[in-house]
């Protein structure tokens, strides 16, 4: 005869640990997550391009703050490269904030968060 209940195991099947236990930790984990997402969103990463004729600046939230550009690099006749290394400097710092957020928020490795 099977017991009456439950699942096989004792303890609902989480290897012993009672459903308030398994809550409190769900719930501490998700404190130190958003304090993670907090410390990132504060942070700032820069990037430079054009062997270090742009610089920019962004946000752990991917917001431009900054961006400066040495004056020997600003051609009226070449635009055109002008706009392809701010493309490249801005990419290169916004690719220094998914860098951070994995290596930060991937300690988690909670399946469908990311």
């Amino acid at each position: 005869m099977s017991k009456r209940g439950g699942f096989p195991g004792g303890m609902g099947g989480f290897g012993g640990m009672n459903i308030n236990q398994l809550m409190k930790e769900a719930k501490k984990m998700q404190a130190n997550m958003e304090k993670d997402q907090e410390d990132l969103a504060n942070k700032e990463f820069e990037a430079t391009a054009g062997g270090g004729a742009i610089y920019a600046k962004v946000t752990g939230k991917k917001e431009l703050k900054e961006i400066k550009l040495n004056k020997e690099i600003v051609d009226p006749d070449d635009v055109d490269m002008l706009q392809d290394l701010i493309i490249t400097c801005v990419n290169e710092a916004l690719r220094k904030v998914d860098s951070a957020q994995a290596a930060q928020l991937g300690k988690y490795n909670i399946p469908g968060l990311m």
